[in-house]
């Protein structure tokens, strides 16, 4: 057959945008699917360069006397620890990670979602927790994921779901922050489209290919000048 190479491409990104598959260098895979979120303890190890960088990019974004919300995981973890001498600052949290640090390293106002306990990630699930989320009015949310693509981001635990959208409903920005090592990767459910997030931090180990894939996002890359 005598197709060119940019209808290929074209061809390839269509696919890219319904999940099928994920542009990589020299080519495409099939999407990684992600069938259980590792424990908070197996996070930690994980990517840890790139999650200190893109906590402080993250958090060189937040304005004292705002109210921020810092969603379950070890990025948002680290974002926590950038923040602990901003001054008249409000942190909502489903992490008791996250809580207890900036309990016992800051004087920041802090409100934990409360809801049902997630022993493994340490956090809050549910509709309790997206019930109390629905009732703040955030100035920037930032949400995490164990894993994204161009479609978006999702989970294979359907209660983390509603408090994602929920949060996602509350704020007035959303900041996706997520490595790169997590692109490519898909769970069952789909929590939020990536045109739900104003920003997304990542760092320069996101692929070139997923970069132009994501031409349309408003993207900040953590410890590069790309």
């Amino acid at each position: 057959m005598n197709v060119s190479h940019m209808t290929i491409r074209r061809d390839l990104q269509k696919l890219e945008q319904q999940g099928a598959v994920v542009l990589v260098s020299g080519g495409v895979q099939s999407p990684g699917r992600v069938a259980h979120e590792p424990s908070h303890q197996v996070k930690t190890a994980l990517a840890m360069t790139q999650k200190a960088a893109i906590g402080k990019l993250a958090a060189s974004l937040v304005q004292p006397g705002s109210c921020i919300y810092l969603d379950a995981g070890t990025t948002t973890l680290a974002i926590a620890q950038h923040l602990i001498h901003m001054e008249s600052l409000t942190v909502v949290t489903n992490d008791f990670v996250i809580a207890n640090y900036l309990l016992d390293n800051s004087n920041c106002t802090i409100i934990h979602t409360g809801g049902a306990v997630c022993r493994e990630n340490r956090s809050c699930v549910g509709e309790a927790a997206a019930t109390m989320l629905r009732s703040l009015m955030i100035d920037q949310a930032f949400i995490s994921a164990s894993s994204w693509s161009v479609r978006g981001i999702s989970t294979p635990a359907e209660d983390k779901v509603t408090v994602k959208r929920a949060i996602a409903s509350a704020s007035r920005q959303r900041v996706l922050v997520c490595d790169a090592t997590k692109y490519g990767q898909v769970a069952t459910w789909l929590a939020l489209p990536l045109s739900e997030f104003d920003q997304i931090i990542t760092d320069d180990g996101l692929p070139e290919s997923a970069s132009r894939a994501l031409a349309k996002q408003d993207l900040l890359f953590a410890g590069s000048e790309k």
